[in-house]
């Protein structure tokens, strides 16, 4: 278990790292700006973007620290939760697979949700 748990926590953070960095920061995702400057704002849609990459970044290297785990975990389920409601609302056309974009998301919520509640060693496990 402590093994899976590991290795699915370096997945989520490589996750993090590549829409913050790839997708947004180096802007190899255009898309992202676009959905940012709908959103936001058009003016500082670049800028915008890239502080939304560099906070998923530290959200990766939070993974990785393993301090605060659990309150990790709650951040990354509202966050994408968040971020995905406002982008099947508002910008559905700039997703990549539309609307359908919330199911990966869902699935992705599962992952991180069952990685840090089940799977973490540290999470104590109650028997009904």
């Amino acid at each position: 278990m402590r093994k899976i748990h590991t290795i699915l926590n370096y997945c989520i953070a490589t996750v993090w790292i590549i829409n913050g960095l790839f997708c947004k920061v180096f802007n190899f995702v255009p898309r992202h700006e676009q959905i940012v400057a709908r959103i936001l704002n058009n003016d500082h849609s670049r800028i915008l973007t890239i502080l939304i990459g560099l906070s998923e970044i530290v959200m990766a290297l939070w993974i990785l620290t393993g301090v605060k785990t659990k309150l990790n975990a709650i951040l990354q389920i509202t966050t994408i939760a968040a971020m995905n409601i406002l982008e099947f609302i508002l910008v559905p056309d700039l997703l990549l697979w539309g609307k359908f974009n919330s199911l990966f998301a869902f699935l992705f919520i599962l992952l991180i949700y069952f990685n840090e509640f089940y799977l973490n060693p540290k999470t104590p496990h109650h028997n009904a």
